[in-house]
């Protein structure tokens, strides 16, 4: 997801504030049609944070909301999108907190096109060299990140070389989808002032692991949090099997949001072909387990006797996702497993990447889509994922990611001309 800023001087904020910044919407791609490219940014004042990499020159930052000429909330605001959502459960008495674990890379350089990536070291899952720059550039990153307000929970190397996990503390799903898009601007502001580069791309090597953002999540009723029930298995409730149930029915449909790159698939699916270890931990495969890492939705058990701490890890998600279309589809997904009473099938304990096809399809357990292609044609289907983004995002998503489609399919790659070029 790429977002967009405007300065403002001092003087102009208190206008800002009662009046919001008026912009051409048109110019900004998937907001507006010509004739009705007058827009306003309204800024959200609890959302202010003074920048740290910018020094004693006091630049600060806040999310805008994004209104019509009438005041009325923009349809293709992706954040109205997920306040949308957080309503309706708040309407059912739920809030939804969420907990990100954001996976990304340390590149050597920023490559130029036709460039392969270099990670900045040989390093594995939690290892510690003090004097890399890996390890300097997560005390510098979680300084800055905590110095902004966002809290930081836990930060290792990941399984990859040159490939950082940094975990954000749980918050609201507002408040965590404002920290992602904070949280990426930090990484690349730090990695700049290292001369490293940062990359949030799913999978850019062939032979390691991708980024991903498994997500832990639970809905709360004031301070109660209703997945939590005393004896149940895993100590789960029945709302919280509904919402598992829902996530599943809906996952494939979902796809297409939450892993929203041609490359987000070949992480995805990179686990499921095993090669060389290439894949890493991501879910190819659409069913739930106990503590099992090759679910879609996995439920830990790290505090069972801490009815709060009680929660789903749902794995699919990429770091380089759209944080509000996201979080806003998946609760609308868990929701409608409650409102709809749908029965949780049973739980799959064995390695999901290690049963044949035909075991899988015996268990009932599909695959989610295999490309952006065909994650795009399942969404389109989908009268849950219409509803939540509203007619405009999900069109215009539908129309981006079809091109984005297009692009990729004529380009002759790598492969093609290494596998064929020497011999036919």
């Amino acid at each position: 997801m790429i977002s967009w800023s405007v300065a403002v001087a001092p003087a102009e904020l208190e206008g800002a504030f009662a009046e919001g910044i008026g912009f051409d919407g048109s110019a900004v791609e998937g907001f507006a049609r010509v004739y009705e490219a007058d827009m306003i940014a309204k800024p959200d004042p609890s959302t202010f944070q003074l920048l740290p990499w910018r020094g004693e020159s006091g630049v600060g930052r806040m999310f805008c909301d994004i209104l019509m000429p009438d005041g009325t909330p923009s349809y293709a605001d992706p954040r109205f999108v997920l306040k949308r959502a957080l309503s309706h459960a708040a309407e059912m008495g739920f809030t939804f907190y969420t907990h990100p674990e954001i996976e990304f890379f340390l590149l050597k350089e920023k490559p130029e096109p036709g460039e392969k990536p270099r990670p900045i070291d040989s390093g594995g899952y939690f290892d510690h060299t003090p004097h890399s720059v890996a390890h300097d550039f997560r005390h510098v990153s979680i300084h800055m990140l905590e110095s902004m307000g966002i809290s930081v929970e836990f930060s290792h190397h990941e399984g990859a070389p040159g490939q950082q996990e940094i975990d954000l503390r749980y918050a609201d799903a507002l408040t965590t989808a404002d920290n992602i898009m904070s949280f990426r601007l930090v990484m690349k502001e730090v990695a700049l002032q290292q001369e490293v580069y940062a990359s949030f791309m799913p999978k850019p090597f062939t032979d390691h692991p991708g980024s991903g953002m498994h997500t832990h999540m639970s809905l709360f009723e004031g301070d109660r949090n209703v997945f939590f029930e005393p004896g149940a298995e895993f100590q789960l409730s029945k709302l919280g099997r509904a919402f598992i149930a829902g996530l599943l029915k809906h996952a494939a449909e979902i796809t297409a949001v939450c892993n929203q790159w041609v490359n987000s698939y070949k992480r995805l699916w990179g686990a499921a072909e095993r090669t060389a270890g290439a894949g890493g931990e991501a879910p190819a495969y659409i069913c739930w387990g106990h503590n099992n890492r090759s679910a879609l939705i996995r439920v830990p058990m790290y505090k069972p006797q801490k009815g709060n701490a009680t929660r789903i890890e749902f794995r699919s998600l990429d770091s380089a996702c759209n944080p509000y279309l996201a979080f806003a589809l998946i609760l609308a997904a868990g929701l409608k497993g409650i409102e709809a009473g749908y029965q949780l099938p049973p739980g799959a304990e064995d390695d999901v990447w290690a049963l044949t096809s035909a075991e899988r399809r015996a268990l009932g357990i599909d695959p989610l889509p295999q490309s952006l292609d065909e994650a795009i044609s399942v969404m389109q289907g989908s009268e849950l994922v219409a509803e939540t983004l509203g007619e405009h995002v999900f069109d215009f998503f539908l129309r981006n990611k079809r091109e984005e489609w297009r692009e990729y399919r004529h380009q002759v790659t790598e492969f093609e001309l290494n596998r064929y070029l020497p011999v036919l």
